[in-house]
């Protein structure tokens, strides 16, 4: 059978021969002129990855001591023979799951070999690869440049203050094209402020100072020195949490680093209750990195060995107060086993040059969203009713998300490439990585299914186990593909999983998949107040929501930052960065604007605006007359909750 579109075309070729005239105006070249260029062939002139060692161990020196400049100077010694070379700037990144290497800030490259310069040029369809000629006799050559990192949040993340530091080795060293990465030995090496201490995954080949001053690390791979970044800082403090699990936690000042000895054996049960679940480390030892700040850019970034962590200074001293966000740990602890140990095959690569392809971060995010939710109410790192709340939010986000009309879940992986978090117009018309919520929404469903089906007697942390918790101890890396993860599932309870998955992952959906929330005893139900992890949020965010009402949020001074597709406010001609003057007559205020819509409740008078767009000013009526409205769970059985039974820490 002929598809469809192409028997339009065909259609048409034929007309098109019964009709001379219409083909001559076709071709007729004084309608295009004649002046008709080629392309310039694209050929890659960049030598492909191949699974050998590179001959030598490269040196690599990081002086991070310019931190009222915020310049990491760097000085790396490659070994090499004579003839054409290509170094390579890492440029898919693990994690960001996109091509989001920082090429932009590097800055001040000189080549040299035995005192003399060595001209490079840059490739110039790939911008991260640098081409020289080695001159014969040359065995080493030394590549001097500077990464300067941002000093501003308009420039990129601050990775470096007067306080602390955040060094990531993929922002400071150049590598050989035509290597797996993993085949490729540095030799690191860093210069910290005096006095600081400084906590990674990496270790010191010999003795060294705890306090600032030269670090010499042990000679790795440059795939796992990637994944090692480091923190520094002025002010830290070091916990144990496991024989093999370190806590270290950086903070802008001194008073940020007070920790009780309940928070503190929270944090200890967030280690214990993952090894339950998963019945294997796959880590010789793991450091937990955590910044407390409000200075240093914001961070939540996985890697084998340990993790990047961006918390508010409060996270400690406030702890009762900001359950959100609170389950950040535990999920890049999680990605340990999910996305570093187990990783989709597509979207592991030998080299950080060859593009990731993020079909399975449904399951890599997905499921690490979920059990990092579920690992946080267990440890007590979020109460039961600060866990049912967050997953209210998320249920309601999406069961009412406006994109779920057009776009299927599966398509969303691509978003980090399509958009690295750049701020959008409607995002809940767009979507944008509804992976990681929608996600845990599917797999809070299957774990509901096993549930059931078994009687309480299995659940997905036999899947968890089965999948994540094999070869104790070893952290290379595992890949999958979706016949396995159907064929897991299937082993620890038959269904037809592969419908299942393809229907939520793949298809165009109108509801959200719920079914794991009314299956487990509760249902979402909508109030006028918000519940005390909305609240947090809120406080968090500095933003005040009105997303199930009026259909907006609103920040600081009255202005808008997100708006619901075809919501009231959207259709009153409301956009994001819409600033809200006034309510009727009294100047704006979030506590008056709830209380407009508390009075317009089950009248028919709108609620008038004054807005400001722009340079221009106008009077809006956003029609709503259903007052306020936050989501719930709500229970719905007085027996055995399986919810409740997932919440519940493992004995």
């Amino acid at each position: 059978m002929i598809p469809p579109l192409r028997a339009l075309r065909l259609a048409a070729l034929a007309g098109a021969a019964l009709c001379p005239a219409i083909v001559a105006a076709q071709v007729d070249p004084a309608a295009t002129g004649t002046s008709k260029p080629q392309p310039v062939p694209i050929i890659d002139t960049i030598a492909p990855p191949r699974d050998v060692a590179y001959p030598g161990t490269i040196t690599l020196k990081v002086d991070a001591t310019d931190v009222v400049h915020g310049v990491f100077r760097v000085t790396e010694t490659i070994p090499v023979a004579s003839g054409p070379l290509t170094l390579l700037f890492p440029k898919w990144l693990p994690g960001d799951h996109a091509p989001q290497g920082t090429i932009d800030k590097l800055g001040g490259l000189v080549i040299t070999a035995d005192g003399k310069t060595i001209p490079w040029t840059r490739d110039l369809v790939d911008v991260f690869a640098f081409h020289l000629d080695v001159p014969a006799g040359t065995t080493a050559i030394t590549a001097a440049f500077q990464y300067l990192s941002p000093t501003a949040e308009n420039q990129g993340r601050v990775v470096m203050t007067p306080e602390m530091l955040n060094l990531q080795w993929d922002s400071v060293a150049l590598y050989p094209a035509g290597f797996y990465t993993r085949g490729i030995t540095f030799k690191p090496s860093a210069v910290y402020p005096e006095g600081w201490t400084s906590a990674t995954a990496l270790r010191p080949s010999g003795p060294s100072t705890a306090k600032g001053g030269l670090i010499d690390y042990a000679p790795v791979a440059f795939d796992t020195l990637v994944d090692s970044p480091v923190f520094a800082g002025k002010y830290a403090r070091t916990e144990t949490l496991s024989p093999r699990v370190t806590l270290n936690v950086f903070a802008d000042k001194p008073g940020s680093l007070a920790i009780t000895p309940d928070e503190l054996k929270i944090h200890r049960a967030l280690v214990d209750q993952a090894t339950k679940l998963y019945g294997a480390q796959h880590y010789d030892h793991y450091d937990f990195l955590l910044a407390l700040t409000d200075r240093l850019g914001d961070i939540g970034l996985e890697h084998h060995r340990s993790s990047e962590n961006g918390h508010d200074p409060d996270y400690f001293t406030k702890w009762k107060d900001n359950p959100a966000g609170r389950d950040l740990l535990a999920h890049e602890y999680t990605h340990s086993w999910d996305g570093k140990f187990r990783r989709g095959a597509d979207l592991w690569t030998p080299d950080f040059r060859t593009p990731m392809r993020n079909t399975y971060l449904w399951m890599y995010e997905g499921q690490t969203q979920f059990w990092g939710k579920v690992l946080s109410a267990r440890s007590g790192l979020m109460s039961q009713e600060e866990a049912l709340d967050a997953l209210a939010v998320t249920a309601a986000t999406y069961e009412y998300l406006p994109g779920r009309a057009w776009r299927p879940l599966i398509d969303t992986v691509n978003d980090e490439i399509i958009n690295p978090r750049r701020p959008m117009a409607y995002r809940n018309y767009s979507r944008f990585e509804d992976y990681y919520e929608e996600g845990q929404l599917i797999w809070l469903e299957a774990d509901s299914i096993i549930r059931e089906r078994s009687k309480g007697r299995k659940s997905l942390d036999d899947f968890a186990r089965a999948f994540f918790g094999v070869k104790d101890g070893d952290w290379g890396e595992q890949t999958y593909d979706f016949d396995e993860i159907v064929k897991t599932l299937n082993a620890v309870q038959p269904y037809d999983w592969a419908t299942f998955l393809k229907e939520r992952v793949f298809d165009v959906r109108p509801h959200a998949p719920l079914e794991g929330i009314t299956r487990g005893g509760y249902k979402l139900v909508f109030t006028d107040k918000p519940g005390v992890y909305q609240t947090s949020a809120a406080e968090k965010s500095k933003t005040a929501s009105f997303t199930y009402s009026l259909g907006l949020s609103v920040g600081k001074e009255g202005a808008v930052t997100n708006v619901v597709w075809d919501g009231p406010a959207f259709n009153a001609g409301i956009t994001i960065g819409t600033k809200i003057l006034a309510i009727a007559s009294q100047a704006y205020s979030d506590d008056d604007l709830k209380e407009a819509i508390t009075a317009a409740k089950g009248k028919t008078t709108p609620i008038p605006l004054l807005i400001k767009q722009g340079d221009g000013y106008r009077t809006v009526d956003v029609t709503w007359n259903g007052g306020l409205r936050y989501p719930h769970l709500e229970r719905t059985t007085k027996g055995p909750s399986s919810l409740d039974a997932l919440y519940a820490p493992k004995k």
